[in-house]
């Protein structure tokens, strides 16, 4: 059963199809077994998009995990995911509108039992290897850019590196913009850098009750949204082959 309708990944398989270069592939002895559909490789990714599977789960007698693996890094390679995710949110944003004048940035942790580049001890689940996300919503909860690293990092040193992927919106970025933090960020240091970026703030303070604001929308995505289509691609390569 497909992960989407069709009404829908049909015309997302025709937009991801038209950025796939050119591959013809042939063995010098003729005896090359034929290469995997990159339809078959994209319906795969949909399931891992949708279902949170490993590769390992929705592999099957049409496509090995390893295949999976392979394209995906082969597909990195040549920016494809990140064209995708930036032709989504222009056209997200030319439809319906992004609301860059609020930013809301936080950060969370995620397992990465198989470990990977991007890999740390987690200081909350006994050391164990993890990575730290420092994910960047809209003021309405769309996802515009996201930082991975170590899971023994703290989000403050993440906040100017997550901020540079505003970079994908040249020009069009509002002259004024307001960064929405919790109290982790509650520092100098953090204000020190916002002034700089010519932009405003609202940080939660650190010993006081929960003040949740507008921060709601970055929390609910940490827990069922996921990060744009490059990110995925570099997370789950950064955690290694397990994933």
């Amino acid at each position: 059963m497909p992960a989407l309708p069709s009404s829908i990944i049909e015309p997302l398989w025709r937009q991801f199809e038209a950025l796939i270069p050119d591959r013809n592939v042939t063995h010098p002895l003729g005896c090359h077994k034929p290469r995997i559909s990159d339809r078959i490789i994209f319906d795969k990714f949909i399931q891992v998009l949708v279902l949170g599977a490993a590769y390992e789960k929705i592999s099957d007698t049409t496509c090995s995990a390893t295949t999976i693996r392979r394209r995906r890094d082969e597909w990195i390679t040549a920016g494809i995911f990140r064209e995708l995710e930036q032709i989504c949110l222009e056209s997200y944003d030319r439809i319906i509108g992004l609301d860059l004048e609020n930013l809301v940035i936080d950060g969370c942790l995620v397992k990465a039992p198989c470990g990977g580049e991007a890999a740390g001890k987690s200081p909350v689940d006994r050391g164990k290897q993890g990575t730290k996300r420092s994910l960047m919503t809209d003021g309405k909860g769309i996802p515009v850019g996201c930082i991975t690293a170590g899971a023994n990092r703290h989000d403050s040193p993440l906040l100017r590196p997550t901020l540079e992927r505003l970079s994908r919106f040249g020009y069009q970025l509002p002259e004024q913009i307001t960064v929405h933090l919790d109290a982790g960020y509650d520092s100098r240091k953090t204000r020190e850098l916002l002034t700089e970026l010519g932009c405003d703030w609202e940080i939660s303070t650190k010993g006081e009750p929960l003040q949740a604001g507008v921060r709601w929308v970055v929390e609910r995505n940490q827990f069922v949204a996921q990060p744009g289509v490059q990110e995925i691609g570099d997370l789950h390569r950064a955690q290694g082959p397990g994933h």
